[in-house]
């Protein structure tokens, strides 16, 4: 699967990728990773990628043409890229949509700069639109890379053992049970003693209880669909 960034800072994102499970993937050609720079597209004899807001407003925007020649020229050579705009004002990422682009063959990430970019930009060539939550960042790349990473674990290959992606939270309604590992005791907080005894359904049992209760706890509304879902 291919993943390109469209992005004023690619030196932000590169490092991610050279370790751990993405970096192994990358290794493997299971994923690729490339980048494409609005600012290598700009006619602009002074090299800019960014004007005033129309009708004011404070900072600065990403201008049309530089974008929109990148994304032209990308889509010329793959037309199978599916054109992804992170912004805050769109709906939220979730882990089903993680799922769903994972089939894809190849995923353009836009990151917005400045205060963002000209609407008529996204409205031309985004075919999803995504926010990662609530709250604002400086630019667009953190939120590429989020939605790269989740993506990326739902490739087929990329993770060691794929029944991991069965037990984690938002697979269901709920929150994933706490977890331990060894010593089963430590500053002498100790394991919870069922799950040392080895009897699988009441461990499953007792998994589910807590996940329950952690939702309920930090997720009030997954537990309320959760419970809906079962009824």
């Amino acid at each position: 699967m291919r993943f390109t960034f469209v992005t004023l800072f690619p030196q932000l994102i590169e490092g991610y990728f050279s370790a751990s499970i993405l970096g192994r993937a990358i290794e493997e050609e299971k994923l690729s990773i490339d980048f494409r720079n609005p600012r290598e597209y700009t006619k602009d004899k002074f090299n800019r990628v960014d004007a005033p807001m129309i009708g004011g407003g404070a900072g600065m925007l990403m201008t049309p043409q530089p974008l929109m020649d990148t994304l032209d020229t990308l889509k010329a050579t793959s037309p199978d890229a599916h054109i992804i705009f992170l912004t805050p004002v769109a709906k939220r990422f979730t882990q089903n949509d993680a799922k769903r682009l994972a089939k894809k063959s190849h995923i353009v990430l836009v990151s917005g700069r400045y205060e963002g970019i000209d609407e008529r930009v996204i409205e031309a060539q985004a075919d999803e639109v995504f926010s990662i939550g609530d709250y604002i960042l400086t630019g667009g790349e953190l939120a590429s890379m989020v939605l790269c990473d989740a993506i990326s674990r739902n490739v087929e290959g990329v993770l060691g053992n794929s029944e991991s992606l069965q037990v984690e939270s938002f697979e269901a309604p709920l929150l994933e049970a706490p977890s331990f590992t060894k010593p089963t005791v430590y500053e002498e907080n100790a394991v919870v003693s069922e799950f040392l005894k080895g009897n699988h359904s009441k461990i499953t049992d007792l998994k589910r209880g807590l996940a329950l209760c952690k939702t309920k706890y930090f997720r009030p509304d997954l537990y309320k669909k959760g419970i809906t879902d079962e009824k």
